[in-house]
């Protein structure tokens, strides 16, 4: 059990059947009146966002997520499947399970698997990976306007925008949670 007043970012727990992660939380102590926790919490099942406060005594059960690494194997339809690397066991994730960002990740790559109760409602894949620009414009030289970009297709068929001098073939660096070019890969 978890007591609202012992709520810091990223605490995990049950209220009315719903699995709850604090985004953002603040102690308010009022002039007048009882003090309270202001809340920011994240459904981290459907992913909806709610601001709620609590009573600091109120007491939550605590909720386990488990983060398993699992390698992707391949997708079939709106199936796809990863590998445990323990077992060997092949597990389906339903595309609407996979997160924007996973547009990023290519066959035998190791993402954490996040589940609640068996129950698998996430996928995230690594922080930064490398991928290969297989189409984009050439650069023109002298066009060097600060911070210009142009669109490049990745391997994986997902568009970003990257820096004028990067040329098909190239390897680059791609920060997966936000989507951006990060460097060229050694």
């Amino acid at each position: 059990m978890i007591s609202a007043g012992d709520f810091r970012n990223g605490v995990t727990f049950e209220e009315d059947g719903q699995v709850l992660q604090v985004v953002e939380f603040q102690h308010v102590k009022p002039g007048k009146g009882a003090a309270f926790v202001r809340t920011k919490t994240k459904n981290v099942i459907t992913g909806a966002v709610v601001e709620k406060s609590y009573n600091p005594t109120a007491k939550f059960p605590t909720a386990f997520i488990e983060r398993k690494d699992m390698e992707y194997s391949y997708a079939d339809g709106d199936l796809y499947y990863f590998m445990d690397s323990e077992t060997y066991e092949l597990v389906p994730i339903n595309a609407s399970d996979l997160g924007d960002n996973f547009k990023f990740v290519k066959e035998n790559m190791v993402c954490k698997i996040l589940s609640y109760q068996g129950k698998v409602f996430g996928v995230e894949p690594p922080t930064f990976v490398v991928l290969e620009v297989t189409k984009t414009e050439p650069g023109f030289k002298g066009d060097t306007a600060t911070n210009a970009t142009k669109p490049a297709t990745l391997e994986t068929g997902a568009e970003i925008k990257v820096p004028l001098f990067i040329n098909e073939g190239e390897m680059i660096q791609i920060d997966t949670r936000t989507g951006d070019y990060m460097g060229r890969a050694n």
